[in-house]
């Protein structure tokens, strides 16, 4: 990994030591650098511009939302996609203009898509018959229209290198393709034109791939239908959202490609299937969140006890772990770190690091090489901004950790660490019943 060391030997962030904020906002402490935030949005959205294709780039706010992040989403002109109600009220508190927000999720629910229609939402996706039904119906009773994608499975899964052309009807998420499904929805949507506006279709193949090859394939997928769908029903989507699921570098052996080079082939390929099929250019969406917010975040970790079993491992313990970092617990998600206020120190050990919760599943690293360490020293955990803070949890009643924005020298706080008062706030008391 590359980061900056200053002249004592620290880690600095957007100029920023990373041992003042240690010492400002306590551990361990989500850092986002700001700049990197903007750089990668500013890659996909300048990409777009620069090949003359009308785009929207949706942030994927289950990656890390907070009204500071969403804020800056708004103000780098990017779209936003949300999968709650609790996310799409973070974007109202942002004030990000709601044509500008689409709402996912395979189990919407009635409030979910009440809000949705009350702000007047870009759009829905819709993900099912019954939210289908469920949406014309609220629509309805309002007399009111909303635009809405179809999510489609392709028959693609990727996961970085290995692409599946089979397997993928069996997903909780969308209409397959090949079964029927999209098609029987495509009809019962032209048919209600007044209350659901058909604008596009939504795919999305996967998570932390480092290949185009699976968007090509699907893209291919999509107009193969998309052709049949044209001829017999006259149906041709305005939009074409390909989803997300662009790669970034986690641990050294991570070859993610340029973010622009994703945008290069999708957009590629589209011209490809259009120019073949006679069909005009749609508008093409994608939904990056890791890919934007993932390795603009370091989490900075107090160590505390040491525990050295001869000839079998030492283990270095920091004062967080699976509750603000469920990754390597839920999916064996591997990190780098550093001791870093001891960067210009050699490392002479290998250890493990392991987190502070109550679980012998709870490890963050296995096996990293590390100078002397000793209680007190600072961890910093690389590319940790996508799903550590949006997954953090209170388990063994641990409260949730602060969130620091720094940016060109400055810093400032945009999450509060949670008091244990906080905590504790919405649990009431047990009163016995009478007579007991």
């Amino acid at each position: 990994m590359v980061y900056n060391m200053n002249d004592k030997g620290h880690l600095k962030i957007g100029g920023v030591d990373v041992v003042e904020l240690a010492s400002t906002y306590g551990t361990p402490l989500f850092v986002y650098d700001v700049n990197k935030i903007k750089e990668n949005a500013r890659n996909f959205v300048r990409t777009f511009k620069d090949l003359g294709v009308q785009a929207q780039v949706a942030y994927a706010s289950k990656a890390f939302s907070s009204i500071a992040m969403l804020q800056v989403a708004k103000d780098e002109g990017l779209s936003l996609d949300v999968v709650s109600q609790g996310e799409l009220h973070t974007a109202l508190e942002a004030e990000f203009s709601p044509e500008r927000i689409h709402l996912h999720g395979n189990n919407k629910s009635i409030p979910e898509l009440e809000m949705a229609i009350e702000h007047q939402i870009g759009c829905v996706v819709l993900d099912n018959f019954w939210e289908m039904e469920l949406l014309q119906g609220l629509l309805a009773e309002r007399d009111a229209s909303m635009d809405v994608l179809l999510r489609v499975t392709p028959g693609i899964e990727a996961h970085t290198h290995d692409y599946i052309l089979t397997g993928q009807e069996d997903s909780k998420f969308g209409f397959d393709l090949w079964n029927g499904q999209a098609e029987e929805a495509v009809k019962y949507l032209l048919q209600d034109q007044h209350h659901m506006n058909l604008k596009g279709l939504h795919c999305h193949i996967g998570s932390q791939i480092f290949e185009t090859d699976g968007f090509i394939m699907a893209i291919r997928k999509l107009y193969e239908a998309l052709g049949s769908w044209k001829e017999t029903y006259g149906f041709y989507p305005e939009v074409l959202n390909l989803g997300g699921g662009f790669g970034i570098k986690y641990t050294e052996s991570d070859e993610p490609l340029p973010l622009s080079h994703y945008v290069h082939q999708l957009v590629k390929e589209v011209k490809e299937q259009v120019e073949h099929y006679g069909f005009d250019l749609p508008e093409i969406w994608i939904e990056p969140g890791r890919a934007i917010v993932g390795d603009a975040g370091v989490t900075l970790y107090t160590i505390g006890s040491i525990k050295e079993i001869p000839k079998v491992r030492t283990y270095v313990a920091v004062d967080g772990g699976m509750t603000d970092n469920l990754r390597p617990a839920l999916y064996s998600a591997k990190y780098e770190a550093v001791v870093a206020n001891k960067l210009n120190q050699e490392k002479i050990k290998t250890v493990s690091i392991a987190g502070k919760c109550c679980e012998s599943g709870d490890m963050l690293i296995w096996d990293i090489d590390v100078p002397e360490v000793e209680s007190g020293d600072l961890l910093a955990t690389f590319s940790t901004g996508a799903y550590g803070y949006s997954m953090s949890n209170h388990y063994n009643r641990f409260p949730k950790s602060a969130v620091v924005f720094v940016e060109n020298g400055y810093h400032q706080l945009v999450i509060k660490r949670e008091s244990y008062q906080e905590m504790t706030r919405l649990d009431l008391p047990y009163t016995p019943p009478d007579g007991i």
